[in-house]
């Protein structure tokens, strides 16, 4: 039986979990500004610089499900502290990295690290709130924080940028950490599954078996790339998910109860919380770039530009309970994901403006439309299980969000570079090594071209078409995870009932 706190001390928590989790949404993006003076110091290809963006929300999706459970068992709390000790030791390592894979590794400990805070943050709440009215409104802000996070990054990333090295941009989590570590220690209540049953380390391992060759695969196939490697992929993930299933239906203590999924309810909450941050992240991947290289904006502005999205993200926690009285749950997820969708379809059109005002407004109904379903979709998500099992409902809505980052980099940011070099026409005069790097990336354009030539209006024009074209992508992809929601959630007009 979880501890029953004061209003206080419930929402004073709420605080201290609500930032952790917006210190690691921020560092999922605060390195998209990064990338021009990344590739200026660090010299990386084009895939690895997909692979920095990625590998950290790749590592996050695949450790989420094991951490969720050790959360359970060894108490959330302890877990969320042995965590941020762990970030901001990796943090460090990220900030002074000497080359390209050194930074990669310092991401992959991050993401190490992250997996063991993100479960324990929304599986805390899941206890410390037990009304369901109340506890609507604690995942709301929670949602907007992640939600707004990725928006924030860029700005963030940008304020430090204009200022400091690259490296900078990671030595932000140490205060943040530090904070969690003696507020937390000293605020937040433990809480864990009394009766947790032994972990099962067979069924961890087919978790990540089945979550991290699947994004491989993605990665690889999106990139032109199939051979031996793919195929051994796509078997190992195929194997490793029906293992991984048919265990769980077995066992005495499963990590995941599979029987959820029978649920539409619960299964297109996830389904839709994957789909949305997928268009998000890839879109947001390649803004930040968009606004530097094609705008000519610094990191600052560009940064201050991507704004609307985060305000409007958070002006989400308003609108929740509105949408969800009038037109029910799988209504007002789908509603909220058509505004994503028409922003989207607003910023394709006006991304070649003259005046960049035109292309931040689509900003504002972009991250009002993912704000409010990520709310109702988690909320739906973490409700449908008893307090005991918090950190493993936590890890499914969690671990849909971040394979939705690391597909949406992977993915988008593929077809944004595949597009790229199908436009790009450089002139005559540029051969050799000059246009393979240009054509490797708009980034790697602007380190080797002449500012102001016609090769870099060149690619900055095939960098633009390119993106037009995979915002269109991702707003086809928002509308049909709006019928997913619209097709499998139902609409119901209260907060979920934790009667299970």
């Amino acid at each position: 039986m979880s501890e029953v706190l004061s209003p206080a001390r419930r929402w004073a928590s709420l605080a201290v979990l609500v930032g952790a989790v917006l210190l690691l949404a921020i560092d999922a993006t605060v390195l998209y500004l990064a990338v021009p003076s990344l590739t200026a110091e660090l010299s990386p290809t084009a895939t690895q610089v997909l692979w920095i963006g990625d590998v950290y929300s790749l590592v996050l999706a695949g450790l989420l499900v094991t951490m969720g459970n050790l959360a359970d068992r060894i108490g959330r709390k302890r877990l969320l502290l042995i965590g941020a000790t762990a970030f901001g030791a990796a943090s460090v390592l990220a900030a002074f990295a000497p080359s390209s894979e050194v930074l990669i590794v310092a991401r992959l400990l991050l993401g190490v690290a992250g997996a063991t805070i993100m479960p324990s943050t929304l599986s805390l709440i899941r206890n410390i709130f037990t009304e369901p009215i109340e506890r609507t409104r604690a995942v709301a802000i929670w949602s907007a924080a992640a939600a707004s996070g990725i928006a924030l990054g860029p700005l963030v990333g940008g304020a430090l940028l204009e200022r400091f090295w690259w490296g900078s941009v990671f030595l932000i989590n140490l205060p943040v950490m530090l904070l969690v570590l003696v507020v937390g220690g000293w605020l937040l209540p433990e809480s864990r599954n009394p009766n947790p049953g032994r972990f099962d380390l067979i069924s961890s391992g087919l978790s990540m078996l089945a979550i991290i060759p699947f994004v491989y695969t993605i990665k690889q196939l999106t990139s032109g790339s199939f051979g031996l490697g793919v195929v051994a992929a796509i078997v190992a993930s195929v194997v490793g998910a029906v293992l991984f299933v048919h265990r769980q239906r077995r066992v005495a203590a499963p990590m995941i109860d599979v029987e959820l999924f029978r649920n539409p309810a619960f299964s297109g909450a996830v389904l839709v919380n994957f789909i949305s941050v997928f268009a998000l992240s890839g879109v947001l991947f390649f803004f930040s770039q968009y606004l530097q290289l094609a705008r000519g904006l610094g990191p600052l502005e560009a940064g201050v530009a991507q704004l609307p999205a985060a305000l409007s993200a958070m002006a989400a926690v308003a609108a929740v309970g509105f949408l969800l009285t009038r037109l029910g749950r799988g209504r007002a997820i789908a509603t909220a994901l058509l505004i994503g969708a028409a922003g989207l379809g607003l910023l394709a059109a006006l991304e070649g403006s003259e005046e960049l005002i035109w292309v931040l407004l689509p900003m504002i109904p972009l991250g009002l439309g993912i704000g409010i379903a990520e709310t109702l979709s988690v909320d739906a998500v973490v409700s449908s299980v008893r307090p005991t099992k918090a950190g493993a409902a936590a890890s499914v809505a969690e671990t849909a969000y971040e394979l939705g980052v690391a597909l949406g980099i992977a993915v988008l940011g593929s077809v944004i570079t595949v597009l790229y070099r199908g436009n790009l026409d450089l002139p005559t005069e540029v051969a050799g090594e000059v246009a393979a790097r240009a054509e490797d990336s708009l980034a790697s354009a602007t380190a080797i071209l002449e500012p102001g030539s016609s090769a870099l209006t060149a690619a900055q024009e095939a960098f633009m078409s390119a993106m037009q074209t995979t915002t269109l992508v991702a707003g086809a992809v928002m509308v049909v995870a709006a019928i997913v929601a619209f097709t499998l959630i139902p609409n119901d007009k209260a907060a979920v009932s934790t009667e299970h």
